[in-house]
């Protein structure tokens, strides 16, 4: 009997030592990745574009890439975080990427699709914006616009069908104000005051 409790109490530490070397990596890791997702959360509420974007940043470097689900929640809030920020031009190429690889998923979630495409939407309402101020051709703008456009009345539509009237309604506001923009005469919008989120 005590050579059992003896072998019991030797292989115990061998055990954790195991367990902490293998797995035990992966949930520090994934401990770590949740208290910047945390910290980047709160930096977002708090308003602190910069530092959200960072820990962000932080948080994806962390997360293993067959996390998908978090990995992609993670890109959208970066996103949503720069555009806030005032880093526009690399959030509107990350959310393209994000959008396409997220169609390209057939079982992908249904809302987080919606979001990232909302969010691609509002960029490219913002890009032509600052296109069209910057004087750029309608060469150039026009297609972001129709972009925005097509997907906002899409996701007006899938609102309407779902039965969620205050989506379809805020959808529908925001294609009115891109429709509303690309008709814009360029003089009327330089003596507007640049959107806000």
């Amino acid at each position: 009997m005590r050579a059992l409790i003896l072998v019991v109490w030797l292989v115990v530490p061998v055990v954790a030592w195991a367990y902490h070397r293998g797995p035990g990596q992966e949930r520090l890791v994934l401990d770590d990745a949740a208290r910047l997702l945390e910290s980047a959360e709160q930096s977002a509420a708090a308003e602190r574009w910069a530092d959200a974007d960072a820990a962000y940043e932080a948080t994806l470097a962390l997360l293993p890439a067959d996390r998908l689900d978090e990995v992609r929640r993670v890109k959208l809030a970066r996103a949503q975080a720069q555009i806030q920020g005032g880093r526009l031009p690399q959030a509107h190429q990350d959310l393209k990427a994000l959008v396409a690889e997220l169609q390209a998923d057939a079982t992908v979630d249904q809302t987080l699709l919606a979001d990232a495409q909302r969010t691609l939407a509002n960029a490219q309402y913002y890009m032509t914006w600052l296109l069209r101020l910057e004087g750029e051709p309608e060469t150039r703008w026009g297609p972001e616009i129709d972009a925005a456009r097509q997907t906002l009345r899409l996701l007006a539509e899938q609102s309407e069908s779902q039965g969620d009237r205050q989506a379809a309604e805020r959808d529908g506001e925001d294609l009115e104000s891109a429709i509303r923009l690309a008709r814009m005469d360029l003089h009327e919008l330089q003596g507007l005051p640049l959107p806000s989120q």
